[in-house]
């Protein structure tokens, strides 16, 4: 019974304002904005359950909390949990799979739509720069603006969100190809051509990363695969920084290797001050937000919980590790 277990959550200010319904069901239940590694253990000790998204419990960690039973990570990605650790101690540890989906995939469209159809700028030109009021013509744009219809979008790891993607593309009128080291069925896409890495790269109009950072993906997209694209291509990554090789693609920014790139993720986070990306032109950073629907947020509380809840009852789901 969740009623006989105690549980801390550590870093809860990363999710924002979200809705903790239904936690009230543990004996006790603390919530803690932010924790800094040398606070876990002092503020995980006694806990049964605890709750992380960024904060990592190691080895260490769980060798100083002997009640400690479970583990649950608020994210879909568990590298901040040592899971062969916790196997090892018994103790359960679970993600949250699938929860943004469609924040992830609607926000990769919309650093596509920045870097295409140019709204911010030109509405900054007309709110706070006064230029429409003094155009010669009914009309004019700063920049070029692209067509998405007829181009080619290439999705670099079509998982669930690659494919959420790949159908919005579609939707655009897009054509569609992807690669995956290990390809599964597609539904969702009607037109769609599995093709090699470097194929995808030479056809693609926009290449979109949905791959997780494995070692064999650390640094993918670096100054070879930018020489592989077209010059008029853009890269949009809602996955994991370290895919890119910052430095080599402010090389290919400032070099007009490809045509401009959205980010919604850095390989350091927050970036420092040095980061190579920082005014590059053509760029288009947001922090980390894509998975950040208040929707998809309390979605996340709410699974969470019902992780829990699953392994309180002895059947649990969603397992990660060991």
């Amino acid at each position: 019974m969740l009623n006989q277990l105690r549980a801390v959550a550590l870093d809860a200010a990363t999710l924002g304002d979200v809705r903790w319904e239904g936690y009230e069901q543990f004996a006790s239940f603390a919530r803690y904005d932010l924790t800094g590694p040398d606070q876990v253990v002092e503020r995980a000790a006694g806990a049964h359950v605890v709750f992380t998204n960024k904060v990592r419990i190691g080895e260490a960690e769980m060798a100083a909390l002997p009640e400690l039973k479970y583990i649950g990570v608020l994210a879909t990605g568990y590298d901040v949990v040592d899971v062969g650790a916790a196997a090892l101690r018994g103790i359960a540890a679970t993600n949250v799979p699938g929860y943004a989906t469609h924040a992830v995939a609607q926000h990769a469209f919309a650093l596509l739509l920045a870097l295409v159809s140019r709204v911010a700028e030109h509405s900054d030109s007309v709110l706070r720069d006064r230029r429409w009021c003094d155009s010669a013509t009914f009309s004019y744009w700063l920049s070029p603006v692209r067509e998405l219809y007829g181009r080619t979008m290439g999705i670099v790891g079509v998982g669930a969100i690659g494919e959420r993607v790949g159908a919005l593309a579609e939707a655009f009128g897009m054509r569609v190809v992807g690669f995956s080291p290990r390809p599964k069925p597609v539904t969702l896409i009607t037109d769609f051509t599995w093709v090699s890495f470097e194929k995808l790269l030479a056809v693609s109009d926009v290449v979109s990363l949905h791959c997780p950072l494995f070692p064999a993906t650390r640094g993918l997209m670096n100054e070879k695969a930018f020489s592989q694209m077209k010059k008029s291509a853009l890269l949009i990554n809602t996955s994991r920084g370290g895919l890119i090789d910052e430095a080599d693609l402010r090389r290919a920014l400032d070099g007009g290797l490809i045509a401009g790139a959205g980010l919604d993720v850095r390989s350091t986070e927050p970036p420092g001050r040095d980061n190579p990306l920082l005014g590059a032109p053509n760029l288009i950073v947001t922090p980390h937000m894509a998975w950040a629907a208040v929707e998809a947020r309390e979605r996340l509380v709410s699974v969470a919980l019902h992780n829990v809840e699953l392994f309180d009852a002895g059947q649990p789901d969603n397992l990660v590790g060991g």
